[in-house]
């Protein structure tokens, strides 16, 4: 009988440890990722480390980590978005013609961002009032936005945006106290979108939609209008990384932003956002861009082929949906 019960306690205790340790991955679990990732990058290449290195790896992630962001407001919700990357290419190709025919950039960035926002509204109206299919609804956008951007430009890049514009050459090569200002852009807008997420009722309720929105619409909730406006942000963020994009390349190119929307889900996926909804964090959105570009950037720096590159990033990213799936059981 006494050895039943020291048996008993001894499995209770390893069911304890076992339980503190899932706790502990899913709190930590992606910065642990991310962590162990430039552990590993930087013995193979001490250079990985150099600040100059860090820096040009915010400056990179910066673009993809403001869609990501976007993305985790709609995956919230229990939708997807698959037009962000179109967004961002018909977003950039409107301010390079806007700037080459003479617009000032200080009207142009602005009608630029009004414009993504427009978009994102327009996948909203069919997704929450029409009631069609978050994925049918923007993977058919995501065509008709490229479409657009191939009729405006005749498939032609705009070239030398920057030549005539100084602020988007700020935006390209500018920097506050040593900080590229696209990394600027990048933490500000990620602590404005923590802010609404987490101390609004409107991030509240895109929790609640996502959790179950019957339960949420019962509830006095304006579902068709929370679900409206993530699409709204994702489209503004989507806009935005359109503008440093451009600023980046000192040209509009037609065929900008294809495949982005990938990228984008991976980071809120890997930062442990379900993509059945109601569960996530943008900061984990944040750490997923992180892994994301330091997969790319250590790859790159270690010499790995861009083929392999391509199989190890799907790997993490299934990897990481089966730990989603496995954490949500």
């Amino acid at each position: 009988m006494q050895h039943k019960k020291k048996s008993w306690n001894l499995q209770q205790a390893e069911g304890y440890k076992v339980d503190k340790i899932g706790n502990i991955y899913k709190k930590y679990g992606t910065f642990i990722v991310l962590l162990v990732l430039v552990l590993i990058i930087s013995f193979m290449n001490p250079k990985f480390l150099s600040m100059y290195n860090i820096l040009n790896i915010f400056r990179q992630v910066s673009i993809n980590g403001l869609i990501a962001f976007g993305m985790t407001f709609v995956i919230l919700t229990g939708g997807i978005d698959l037009s962000v990357g179109a967004i961002l290419g018909l977003s950039g190709m409107i301010l390079g013609l806007l700037i080459a025919s003479g617009t000032p950039d200080i009207i142009a960035i602005p009608a630029v961002l009004i414009i993504g926002a427009l978009l994102g509204l327009f996948n909203g109206f069919f997704i929450s009032k029409v009631k069609l299919q978050a994925f049918i609804v923007t993977l058919a956008t995501m065509t008709m936005f490229r479409g657009v951007t191939m009729i405006m430009s005749d498939g032609i890049p705009a070239m030398g945006i920057t030549a005539n514009s100084p602020i988007l050459d700020f935006f390209s090569q500018g920097s506050v106290m040593g900080i590229p200002f696209p990394m600027i852009i990048f933490i500000v807008v990620l602590i404005i979108l923590l802010i609404v997420l987490q101390n609004t009722v409107f991030g509240r309720g895109v929790y609640a939609i996502g959790g179950n929105e019957e339960v949420a619409r019962l509830s006095s909730m304006p579902t068709n209008r929370i679900k409206t406006m993530v699409y709204v942000i994702s489209g503004a963020m989507s806009a935005l990384a359109g503008v440093i994009l451009t600023s980046r390349l000192s040209s509009s190119q037609p065929t900008a932003g294809m495949g982005f929307e990938l990228d984008a889900i991976a980071a809120v996926v890997i930062g442990g956002t379900s993509l059945a909804g109601g569960k996530g964090r943008l900061f984990g959105t944040f750490i997923g861009v992180l892994i994301i570009g330091v997969l790319n950037n250590g790859l790159n720096i270690i010499g790995v082929s861009a083929f392999f590159q391509q199989f190890i990033k799907g790997l993490v990213i299934l990897l990481a949906v089966l730990l989603d799936r496995k954490s949500a059981r």
